[in-house]
């Protein structure tokens, strides 16, 4: 599988421009698939799809890096101040639940009903992708907020105040699914292949399979804590023998971004203005002390990828609080987001990188879950470095990994690291700086890593552990949504904890 760099397929821009400038309407009739006067799926995936990979590659990729302190504010901003005190409430990211509701899941729903009137066009692959996407989305949200509606969720107006369900059932449900689609994908040799209406494979089904594979591995892993080996196994045991693997390339959406207005890559655009000036969120988002210092004191070349030289010269970071010194601490004199995060306008909006990817295999096969024991754990393990070094544009990347990761230091080196599962979550959080940083937090709530993160001395002291119903939840759906305080975001564990 190849890094997928959409060009501006005329049938896709086509579909986006049909769909977006009616989304609305489109949206409140979605209930009668029968109707191809409304829409197909070959115009509904993309949006979905696009939709998806903004949501990801800003808002949650946003609250990671601050979370897993990446990045901090300058003093002469008084943005932000949120990641500094944990003062999180209802009304906080809540764009996280709505989008996945409203918008992705909803379109996501109308593909997976939805049936050729005239019988001739077999929509499975279409129905495969959509599952796919809801299982990501879906692992998601019940990582962040844990029980959330899911059996009688975008029933339209059949049930507008869906039931809660319950966080692990859900969990169980989406694995499985994943392998439903998987099986969809292998048995539909005559379903209509998406093409360029796909603007995260391409049509590539394949490569769906793997995508699928690697998020349902992704899952179970993540249930390593509940003592449910057996059951784990037996999954594992489904994926190997489905044949189709893991990504072996970053997986990005891209329907042909490029440098105009609302048509730039989303990470990209929260950063940078078409004409290239700054958004004012490049301006008050920085490096912080703690992960600038980790980089250097690991003689890691991607330092200068992941972060650029502060206006002032040099490298250098702040701590998160919103009472930093005036001078010595402005946006000018610290370092912001670095060119291998933002390379170009049209970038792809990556949602799974190789190296993560590689990383869930390392950690899977250190907990024996997958086969070949430490040596294919440390040979996945390097090869998911090496993965980053690329994907950050470090120069002779190959061979700047293999000097990184021989060096004798704790959590670079894998025979210098006794644990070996530290090692991997501490060099995945590296890796998935800027991108899928989301992760990081699902799993220093998981296992503890990376270690000795530093906690706002502005903070109670107590790092958050999920985020909060929206308060629009409240308002529809009140005798549904289960009741929650300020504390739950400190005290309620997900239930693979």
């Amino acid at each position: 599988m190849k890094n997928i760099k959409m060009k501006k397929a005329i049938l896709s821009l086509f579909a986006l421009a049909i769909v977006s400038v009616s989304c609305d309407d489109f949206l409140d009739v979605n209930e009668n698939p029968n109707d191809p006067s409304i829409s197909t799926p070959s115009l509904t995936l993309p949006v979905a799809l696009e939709d998806f990979g903004e949501l990801n590659g800003r808002t949650m990729t946003y609250l990671g890096n601050q979370l897993v302190v990446n990045w901090a504010t300058p003093s002469n901003w008084s943005a932000n101040a949120i990641y500094s005190r944990y003062n999180f409430s209802a009304d906080d990211f809540s764009n996280i639940f709505e989008t996945s509701y409203a918008t992705i899941f909803k379109n996501l729903t109308y593909i997976e009903n939805y049936e050729d009137p005239s019988g001739a066009v077999d929509y499975s692959n279409y129905k495969a992708i959509s599952k796919i996407v809801k299982g990501f989305q879906y692992q998601m949200l019940v990582d962040l907020y844990g029980d959330v509606p899911y059996t009688e969720a975008n029933l339209r107006g059949d049930n507008t105040t869906p039931a809660y369900d319950d966080a692990e059932t859900i969990y169980k449900s989406v694995i499985e699914d994943l392998g439903v689609a998987v099986d969809l994908i292998n048995n539909s040799a005559a379903a209509e292949d998406p093409g360029t209406q796909d603007i995260l494979f391409e049509g590539h089904m394949d490569y769906w399979v793997e995508f699928a594979n690697s998020i349902r591995l992704r899952m179970l892993v993540r249930m390593s804590n509940t003592g449910q080996d057996a059951y784990i196994a037996s999954q594992i045991a489904d994926i190997t023998a489905n044949g189709g693997g893991f990504i072996h390339a970053t997986a990005g959406v891209n329907p042909g971004y490029t440098a105009s207005d609302n048509q730039q890559s989303p990470f990209f655009d929260y950063f940078v203005q078409p004409n290239g000036a700054q958004q004012n969120r490049k301006d008050f988002t920085v490096a912080s002390e703690y992960a600038l210092a980790f980089l250097t004191n690991a003689n890691d070349p991607r330092l200068e990828r992941l972060y650029e030289e502060a206006a002032n010269g040099g490298y250098k970071g702040a701590e998160q609080s919103t009472i930093l010194p005036g001078v010595g601490f402005t946006s000018d004199d610290l370092s912001k987001v670095g060119p291998g995060l933002l390379v170009s306008a049209d970038q792809d909006q990556i949602v799974m990188s190789e190296a993560e990817a590689l990383f869930v295999q390392a950690e899977a096969t250190v907990r024996g879950y997958l086969p070949g024991g430490d040596a294919a754990a440390q040979a996945l393990y390097e090869a998911a470095i090496t993965a980053s070094f690329v994907q950050l544009g470090v120069e002779d990347a190959e061979t700047e990994a293999q000097t990184y990761y021989n060096q004798d230091i704790i959590n670079v080196s894998w025979d210098d690291s006794t644990d070996k599962i530290q090692a991997i979550i501490t060099q995945k959080w590296v890796a998935l700086n800027g991108t899928s940083s989301i992760e990081s937090w699902i799993d220093l709530t998981r296992t503890g890593y990376p270690a000795g993160l530093p906690i706002p001395a502005e903070s109670d002291g107590v790092r958050p552990i999920r985020l909060l119903y929206p308060s629009s939840e409240y308002a529809r759906n009140v005798n549904n949504v289960p009741t929650q305080t300020a504390d739950d975001v400190f005290t309620n564990a997900p239930f693979w904890k």
